[in-house]
């Protein structure tokens, strides 16, 4: 690589690392609530918190690699314009392209780390999280039901058992089950066995040789049903959103087993294209690597006007444009109002069109009348709601109690 060359990656390369921690932090601050209540609530170590942290990260650095690209690219290039370096390096004969080279090499990079993340640690990284949740919840709640105490760790249970025979078997279990509402069920069982399903998430009670006493109808119909043996599903509070079994495994599949789930539901005739989607869109998310990389190279140049504040406002707007846009069409696809493969495709059709005709100008050297305005536009936008913000701020502050004006004067 030439000094030039080298200068402008590592510049690159200090953005784009404070980027991804921040917004992988940032990305974090979702899944705090939830593990708080699993470190307060269910006693969760250090080294578990670590695992929870290792297992989660490929989820957010699938999204922050790509933003962080165009943040880096954008704010390096602004920075470059700003203090007239990009004007010494025009000078010295350097061309658009020739500049990009760097960027292009440090974009290919990304691209070839979020294609590792996606197709191998996300997958594996969402099985273990859902693994060491379950094993978590399922360790705890083993542990938290004693003997002639009432339990209410599961959602609308109260069990209470007289004896634990074994950390899994029970004698003479009393439960309240307020599954249906304004109904509460009573069952008695002489022996009661905790059973596990890792697979589909669930822990089990099995009850043997017991009653269950049913008020249908407030002071009418009183039910009694004996049992040889009843299967009880326990509720446990925090493992609802990894009960969402279809999102969930969608991810956690790799290439080949998305390819048979979606055989599958083709033969059954199934209506949610989500494999489809989800199979495309490990494909289509990297390459926006390469195209933020190309398109925040003339669009650090061209939005100088504010500094690093102007590039950084401007790369903001486009990301958010593309996610929504994202989103939008991968649930179009998902519901086959569009082609389920195309549909993710579509955003990076629309911004590979925009980066051949930045990247154009930028090379022929045509100004960006248009790009400079719709640049203008939004900085001042942002620097009008930032007056706001900090107009009210300062009205709150000098805000003073009428006693002590009084005392003032």
């Amino acid at each position: 690589m030439k000094i030039i060359h080298r200068y402008i990656f590592s510049e690159i390369l200090k953005i784009f690392a404070l980027s991804t921690m921040f917004l992988t932090m940032v990305m974090f601050l979702d899944k705090a609530m939830f593990m708080t209540d699993l470190i307060l609530n269910r006693g969760l170590t250090l080294l578990e918190v670590g695992r929870m942290v290792l297992y989660i990260s490929p989820i957010f650095l699938s999204i922050t690699i790509p933003i962080s690209v165009l943040v880096a690219a954008v704010v390096t290039f602004n920075h470059f314009s700003a203090e007239n370096e990009f004007v010494v390096m025009k000078s010295c004969g350097w061309s658009f392209a020739y500049l990009l080279r760097p960027v292009l090499l440090f974009s290919f990079l990304a691209y070839t780390a979020t294609n590792i993340i996606i197709f191998y640690a996300l997958p594996m990284g969402n099985q273990a999280l859902k693994q060491m949740i379950f094993d978590i919840v399922k360790t705890r709640a083993n542990i938290d039901i004693k003997s002639n105490i009432f339990n209410r760790d599961f959602d609308n249970l109260v069990l209470m058992v007289k004896e634990k025979t074994a950390p899994n078997a029970f004698r003479e279990v009393f439960i309240a089950d307020h599954s249906f509402k304004g109904n509460t069920k009573i069952i008695l069982s002489e022996q009661g066995f905790i059973m596990t399903d890792p697979e589909n998430l669930r822990i089990q009670l099995q009850l043997r040789n017991g009653s269950i006493h049913d008020l249908a109808k407030q002071g009418e119909d009183y039910q009694i049903m004996k049992f040889d043996r009843y299967d009880l599903t326990l509720d446990i509070p925090g493992t609802d959103k990894l009960k969402n079994k279809e999102v969930l495994r969608a991810r956690e599949m790799s290439v080949t087993e998305l390819t048979q789930k979606i055989e599958s539901n083709k033969k059954i005739g199934w209506s949610d294209h989500l494999p489809e989607v989800e199979l495309s869109k490990r494909f289509s998310i990297p390459l926006t690597c390469i195209l933020f990389g190309i398109i925040g190279v003339p669009l650090g140049i061209t939005s100088h006007r504010s500094g690093k504040s102007g590039g950084f406002i401007f790369a903001t707007f486009i990301i958010l444009i593309y996610y929504v846009s994202l989103v939008l069409m991968q649930n179009l696809g998902r519901s086959g109002r569009i082609n389920p493969y195309f549909s993710v495709w579509i955003p990076n059709i629309v911004l590979f069109v925009f980066t051949l005709y930045v990247g154009y100008k930028t090379q022929k050297e045509i100004p960006f009348r248009t790009l400079n305005k719709i640049s203008e536009w939004i900085t001042t936008f942002w620097e009008y709601l930032l007056q706001i913000l900090g107009h009210k701020e300062m009205n709150t502050n000098t805000t003073h109690h009428p006693g002590n004006q009084k005392r003032g004067q």
